[in-house]
């Protein structure tokens, strides 16, 4: 669609004169909408220069200035709307009064660009983009929002605002995603991510309250908005390894990406030398569409989510059963009934080589989507390090537990500041469980960067002395229930700011980590949201990990698993999966993971290094050396070989 004439109104600078009264109190869905999905592509600000421009109010920059960047500036030609952002920020954005054509700051000022509904009331956006362009540093990010101009031509839609029960129309300049991506083409800024999102269930609510639910239901299904993220057209991101070869993926056509919880795109994503390279609509964009044949698949039908993050588990126990009876106070009284090495099942477990438990521990996570995991043991680089199943995290300090590790408090200390530490605690439900948290406490082992697992016992006075010092908890409630008879509830979980998900070992938990999230929804009744939050981005934040993981931003690791399209939220859809619904783990780019039938779908380069293992009858395809491994498990193992509990088996070849 070709730009529309200028839409006749008052002058921008005088209507948002008036508007500044009312602005923050009015409901706006065109807000909420575009706040829920620029949220998920935007990368961390800790340490960026982040500028706003049309920065109204600063509504950006009240939500970004809790977030560590280096500075904030804000550039708006309404003086008033700028004493509303003043009055907001407090002192944290340095705020200017300028026109956002000839923008009053230096070149490569920047890291981080919001233009968030600005475009509309620029008269000629070549000039914005070029100043845009001019500020931007190598390296950096331009985030661009407006109405939808073909939805809000077919409905009519006018840009103003409502004041003394008058509307008020407001002059503006509307524009197609084309032209407006020519105008930034032509300053040498390319499209990284193009997203048309339409209402959904938060905007929904927001008519409602103002009283326009007809206007809802008739927009319903039609894009709202666009965003876009741009960067400098010759910069490439940066390499994760060396992926980009004729075994990785490169692109997806087709599919619905999770981007969060809530938000979903439908269109393509793109990969390059392992990290997210496009995402969105690909269509006009010419240098994202023309994918390699043997590097591409078609996934309509299918909802790709990014990678799992489970934060605790040890990875050795892999093929062990269940052990133990239940019914315990705390975890030592547990260890010492199960503590008989020399006793089976316990023996021939343990006379399986490590590296290859440990390989099978890897590959219980992948099953379930899993593509980071957190092993609470020492980092094995010889196995993790080269070829491994999933990520490994190696970056970070740990203690067994206060009971059976006297020198916790050196072992923190030695952390270094930017990791976190992790400790078993209070995984009991007696006096002692409560205790420990307070020992910690006094032995200076105690911080931000402090993620305690379990935290069953700790009472209100331990889970408010965690939260006050920030922080973190990973929580295992079936390994909980397992040993102790309980888990924590909701509204023991609320009392913790920062919440992970961890599977625990096979030796108490139920199954794997999309067993935990069912059973945390099912039987607990933990919000969907909160929970796909937990292996996701809040799993990320509490160990510290920072190369996207968790997520599908552009130049994220391309870490992800496909499941069927179930037309449902994606917290929804990950609440109630289990293995068998995976068909798809890429990880870097490589897959590692294909169902029979994606083992079908994708190209034969993609699958020369996958080999076929067995789960309870169903058929993956691996990338394992699975020969090896299952040679050294049923050497030990009499019977039958089972992962997590379920029955695993290898056809070796003729």
């Amino acid at each position: 669609m070709s730009s529309s004439a200028p839409i006749r109104g008052i002058t921008p600078r005088e209507g948002y004169r008036l508007w500044s009264r009312v602005y923050d109190t009015q409901p706006n869905p065109l807000l909420t909408l575009e706040e829920r999905f620029l949220e998920t592509l935007l990368p961390s600000v800790t340490g960026l220069e982040v500028v706003d421009l049309g920065c109204g109010t600063g509504r950006w920059l009240a939500r970004l200035a809790s977030r560590n960047p280096k500075s904030l500036v804000g550039v708006d030609f309404s003086a008033e709307m700028l004493e509303q952002a003043e009055r907001k920020l407090g002192g944290t954005a340095k705020l200017l009064v300028g026109d956002c054509e000839k923008v009053p700051l230096s070149s490569a000022c920047a890291d981080l660009i919001v233009c968030s509904f600005l475009g509309s009331y620029i008269e000629n956006l070549a000039h914005l983009a070029e100043q845009v362009r001019r500020m931007l540093r190598p390296g950096g990010s331009v985030f661009f929002t407006d109405l939808h101009t073909a939805t809000a031509t077919k409905f009519g839609w006018r840009r103003g605002f409502s004041i003394d029960g008058e509307h008020v129309d407001i002059a503006s300049y509307p524009r197609s995603i084309e032209d407006t991506l020519l105008s930034f083409e032509g300053a040498g800024l390319r499209a990284v991510a193009l997203l048309e999102p339409h209402f959904g269930e938060p905007e929904f609510a927001v008519f409602e309250k103002a009283g326009k639910q007809s206007d809802c239901d008739a927009s319903s299904g039609h894009p709202a908005i666009f965003v876009l993220q741009l960067r400098p057209s010759m910069e490439k991101l940066p390499a994760d390894g060396e992926q980009d070869t004729e075994v990785a993926l490169k692109s997806i056509h087709g599919a619905c990406i999770a981007l969060g919880g809530e938000e979903i795109a439908s269109g393509d994503l793109h990969i390059h030398q392992g990290r997210i390279a496009f995402v969105g609509k690909a269509q006009g964009l010419s240098e994202q569409t023309q994918a390699a044949k043997d590097g591409s698949i078609d996934l309509g039908g299918f909802l790709i989510l990014p990678g799992l993050i489970n934060a605790h588990d040890h990875l050795e126990f892999a093929l062990f059963p269940r052990l133990g009876k239940g019914g315990y106070h705390n975890f030592v009284e547990w260890a010492q009934d199960i503590h008989y090495p020399g006793n089976s099942p316990v023996l021939e477990h343990r006379a399986v080589p490590k590296d290859s438990r440990l390989w099978w521990g890897g590959i219980r996570n992948l099953l379930s989507g899993v593509t980071t995991v957190c092993h609470h043991n020492p980092y094995v680089a010889e196995v993790f390090d080269e070829g491994f199943v999933v990520r490994v995290l190696r970056d970070f300090g740990w203690a067994h537990s206060v009971s059976m590790d006297g020198d916790f408090a050196r072992r923190n200390q030695e952390t270094p500041p930017d990791q976190p530490f992790i400790i078993h605690l209070a995984e009991g439900i007696d006096e002692q469980s409560s205790a420990e948290i307070f020992e910690l406490f006094q032995e200076h082992a105690l911080d931000d960067r402090t993620v305690i697992i379990h935290g069953l016992g700790l009472d209100e006075h331990g889970r408010n002395l965690l939260r006050s010092v920030g922080g973190a908890l990973v929580w295992c409630p079936t390994s909980n229930v397992f040993l102790f008879g309980r888990t924590l509830s909701c509204d023991a979980l609320q009392q913790f700011s920062r919440v992970a998900l961890g599977s625990d070992s096979p030796l108490t938990s139920e199954g794997d980590l999309l067993d935990e999230i069912r059973f945390a929804r099912e039987i607990v009744g933990v919000d969907e949201g909160q929970l796909f939050a937990s292996v996701t981005t809040s799993a990320a934040d509490v160990l510290r990990v920072r190369d996207g993981q968790g997520t599908l931003r552009v130049g994220a690791l391309a870490d992800f698993f496909a499941v069927r399209d179930r037309g449902v939220s994606s917290a929804k859809a990950l609440s109630t999966l289990c293995w068998r619904d995976v068909e798809l783990v890429v990880i870097g780019g490589l897959v590692h993971l294909a169902s029979s039938e994606m083992h079908r779908r994708l190209p034969e380069t993609l699958t020369a290094e996958l080999q076929l293992l067995e789960i309870d009858g169903e058929p993956r395809w691996i990338r394992a050396p699975l020969s090896r491994l299952y040679s050294d498990a049923i050497r030990h193992l009499p019977g039958e070989v089972k992962l997590g509990g379920r029955r695993v088996r290898y056809a070796f070849p003729a």
